[in-house]
């Protein structure tokens, strides 16, 4: 029976979503030949913790199993991985794997170590700021379209899928990732910059683009960033089997199967995005997925509206545009290489990716300095609690470039040691790890 492993990373209360996918795991045993290992990594404080381990509790279905680790008990699996591993720099690579502060990429790669560890097949990531949409008084569970294809070479998958545009010189490759995007409100909390200034919304969204992008580019990418699927609810299935667009897939609905432990994902803290890096690798690399439409609902949690959750937001939207900088120049390299990202296998080859990723850390960064630029004249034409946030960027602009560099030069290290990290992971216990 093959495992997977159905993850929510967590640092907030959210009660009604572990409950929510307990119920997402045991449609999939009931529907598919599968274990579910449902993987809630936990870094809330203890009252939430406590709330959130009565939930896990609740009993599961057969074939279920709950595994709802505090961030001790992670760090103790991570240490053990790392040591086995035999990588240097250890404990620079904890700090990676589990920073201090918030990391996106990081809460995510400790799933894809878990779930190694656990002989999961595959990873189905959820976020804990989203529901599922009903139809019929039922849940739409994404589960079963990622079940349907996920794993199996393309030409297999057909039969799984509504449509395909997929070309034949792709039928004997795996497909590696499943995924859907939202409805409900930008998965980017800039609503209210929209309302207040359209014109500075249009602004500072572009500043994701490369620089070198025309007018046109610019205004399409802004009209199509952070929306999602819109508001249109569920009505009936669509999947398609293709190469998947990014731009129509995200992390809080989606599955990987094997390129998840080939590459990991950016470990920068406080950096929006920083998850999203695999989505592009499998789609420049010509690897195939399969876009469906059972789209997760966002919402946002009452901590965003609060003075802090605005300032710790806008932080980590600023590191972002910043972060593009590198992106942008790894993306350009692998949209170039294509298919010569892999090898005769199908398998990426990792130490293309590491070099590109390194090499991108020798841009100058003249281009960040102008979207900070930017970024200060946008914020204080909107005034109030925007241009407050504005005094308080400015001394700290130095260490901001300073910190998106590094990002990209500690995410060349840990692609570099991940192989040895995901086989130290096949051989660790989690038993003894449950809280």
């Amino acid at each position: 029976m093959r495992k997977i492993c159905l993850t929510l990373p967590t640092n907030r209360a959210c009660t009604a979503m572990i409950v929510a996918l307990l119920q997402e795991a045991a449609y999939a045993t009931r529907t598919f030949d599968v274990e579910v290992h449902v993987l809630i990594l936990d870094s809330s404080g203890p009252a939430t913790f406590a709330e959130h381990a009565r939930a896990a509790r609740t009993a599961p279905a057969a074939g279920v199993v709950v595994h709802h680790l505090g961030e001790e008990a992670q760090r103790d699996f991570l240490r053990e991985v790392i040591d086995a591993s035999g990588a240097v720099k250890q404990d620079l690579l904890l700090d990676l794997m589990l920073p201090a502060a918030v990391s996106y990429g990081a809460c995510t790669n400790r799933a894809f170590l878990i779930a190694a560890a656990l002989g999961c097949a595959s990873v189905h990531r959820r976020d804990s700021d989203s529901d599922y949409q009903v139809l019929n008084g039922e849940p739409v569970y994404p589960v079963h379209h990622e079940l349907m294809s996920l794993g199996k070479r393309a030409a297999d998958a057909v039969g799984g899928v509504t449509g395909t545009d997929l070309a034949a010189a792709h039928a004997d490759k795996p497909v590696v990732l499943v995924g859907s995007s939202f409805i409900g409100e930008l998965s980017v909390d800039i609503g209210e910059m929209r309302d207040l200034d359209r014109e500075v919304y249009h602004d500072v969204v572009s500043l994701w683009a490369p620089s070198d992008w025309t007018t046109e580019q610019k205004r399409e990418l802004v009209d199509e960033s952070f929306r999602g699927a819109g508001h249109d609810p569920f009505t009936g299935d669509r999947a398609d089997l293709t190469l998947v667009d990014p731009m129509r897939v995200d992390m809080c609905n989606i599955s990987f199967h094997r390129v998840h432990e080939q590459v990991p994902l950016p470990p920068a803290t406080d950096t929006i995005g920083s998850d999203y890096f695999l989505l592009h690798l499998v789609y420049d690399a010509t690897l195939p997925g399969v876009v469906h439409n059972r789209n997760i609902v966002n919402f946002y949690t009452g901590e965003r509206r609060t003075e802090s959750g605005f300032v710790a937001y806008q932080n980590r939207f600023v590191k972002f545009f910043l972060s593009m900088l590198y992106l942008n120049h790894v993306y350009r390299e692998m949209t170039e290489a294509g298919s010569a990202l892999l090898d005769e296998h199908h398998e990426v080859r990792v130490g293309r990716i590491a070099e590109l990723v390194r090499e991108s850390t020798r841009l100058d960064t003249a281009e960040n300095v102008a979207r900070l630029d930017a970024l200060d004249r946008s914020y204080r034409r909107l005034g109030g609690k925007y241009a407050e946030f504005a005094d308080a960027l400015a001394p700290r602009r130095g260490r901001l470039l300073d910190e998106a560099r590094q990002d990209m030069e500690d995410f060349a290290l840990l692609i570099e040691t991940w192989a040895a990290l995901v086989r130290a992971s096949g051989s660790t216990s989690l038993s003894r790890l449950h809280a």
